[in-house]
């Protein structure tokens, strides 16, 4: 072969050069595909509300109210056991549960609203602590993931948590009684109720049933769900539970701010922190259960805040909304609309002591909001004005 014959192959200089020409073309396209997959996600997770959204409607034309967040069988609460027998589940099941037939999820509903062969009465057991106190036999209903009430963006999936959900009822900007309301486990009242009247703001009361009727402020103008997000494991300020080290958290609002991660604001530290709960009890974990931390939400502090609880991750809590998507979250205002809201809405003053009606300082009974526009969204009959877009 002569030598005019011979191939000319790339040089090792040539060679690095298309190498690192492909390498900037991938790293230019990459986030694009990524933004894509993303907005998809978005998508999806909003059309997921609308459906929601129809559900509640149809259940409204149905029955002429909203559906009850906080339904199911009163049963007196065995005093010290730490557990509910199965044969009731203390009215502490969400909207989330009464809407099924609503939402094309007819068979989940049968299997709920019919006793069991294994020994689970209608409306089944207490959704708290399923998997430690029904281990033996679980409550299968109450263990499913329906796509429905997931949010495509919020990656979280399988134990410990049960069924999870991203989608939560609004109760208010004030968090007295916003884990039951006036209502005792086994039906009566607790004798509470001019606290209710006064606290209880939201589209949604505990244990009681509201309706379009008591939206006095207007549907378009209040929230009636919003978006949460379910926890990783990762120790995320949104979706972990801390006790307030406050005396009264509804007089200081931000008193768990104490323990974010000065480098991390997006967690709570590793030590030091009393967290709320062991590691089934955390944010979106039960869909069926009707507590501020597994589906229930404030408009005390603004979108994505920190969960911080008084207590007991059970009970009372500032439990704000929260999402995975970038700068903000879905919300399902009570006209079937769904918006998005960015974190900086304006949320007014996150220091004002809340809504109630004993005096001791708290914000008077009847105020406006003192949380601006997003607290203004979140009540239902605190005749505030939405004079401007969200």
């Amino acid at each position: 072969m002569s030598v005019k014959e011979q191939r000319r192959g790339f040089t090792l200089v040539e060679l690095l050069v298309v190498i690192a020409i492909i390498g900037v073309l991938v790293g230019l396209l990459l986030p694009a595909v990524q933004a894509a997959r993303e907005a998809a996600r978005r998508m999806s997770c909003s059309n997921n509300f609308k459906q929601i959204g129809l559900g509640i409607h149809n259940y409204h034309a149905a029955y002429n109210k909203l559906p009850k967040h906080g339904s199911g069988t009163y049963t007196e609460w065995p005093p010290n056991s730490g557990i509910m027998p199965p044969g009731g589940n203390r009215s502490d099941l969400s909207l989330l549960v009464g809407i099924l037939p609503f939402i094309e999820q007819q068979g989940l509903w049968e299997q709920i609203s019919n006793p069991t062969a294994s020994g689970f009465a209608a409306m089944g057991p207490w959704p708290n602590r399923q998997l430690a106190d029904h281990a033996s036999v679980p409550y299968d209903p109450w263990m499913t993931n329906i796509p429905s009430y997931r949010c495509p963006s919020d990656p979280g999936v399988g134990l410990p948590a049960a069924g999870r959900t991203n989608y939560a009822a609004s109760l208010g900007d004030s968090g007295t009684l916003s884990q039951v309301g006036d209502t005792a486990d086994n039906g009566t009242s607790r004798g509470l109720s001019a606290y209710q009247r006064s606290a209880c703001r939201g589209a949604f009361i505990p244990r009681t049933q509201t309706g379009f009727r008591d939206i006095l402020d207007g549907l378009a103008n209040t929230i009636a769900m919003a978006e949460i997000a379910t926890d990783l494991g990762d120790r995320d300020k949104r979706t972990m539970a801390v006790d307030s080290p406050a005396g009264d958290l509804w007089k200081e609002n931000l008193s768990c701010r104490q323990y974010v991660d000065v480098e991390r604001p997006q967690f709570w530290r590793a030590t030091g922190v009393p967290t709320a709960g062991d590691a089934e009890q955390r944010r979106g974990y039960k869909w069926a259960l009707a507590r501020p931390l597994y589906t229930g939400f404030l408009t005390v502090l603004p979108p994505n805040a920190e969960l911080c609880f008084q207590d007991t991750q059970e009970g009372e809590g500032n439990a704000t909304a929260s999402s995975r998507h970038q700068g903000g979250i879905h919300v399902l205002m009570a006209d079937g609309a769904v918006k998005f809201i960015t974190d900086s809405i304006e949320a007014g003053n996150s220091e004002a002591i809340q809504v109630r009606h004993d005096g001791n300082g708290f914000t008077p009974a009847g105020s406006q909001s003192p949380y601006g526009l997003w607290g203004a969204l979140g009540t239902r009959a605190a005749k505030e004005v939405i004079d401007s877009e969200f």
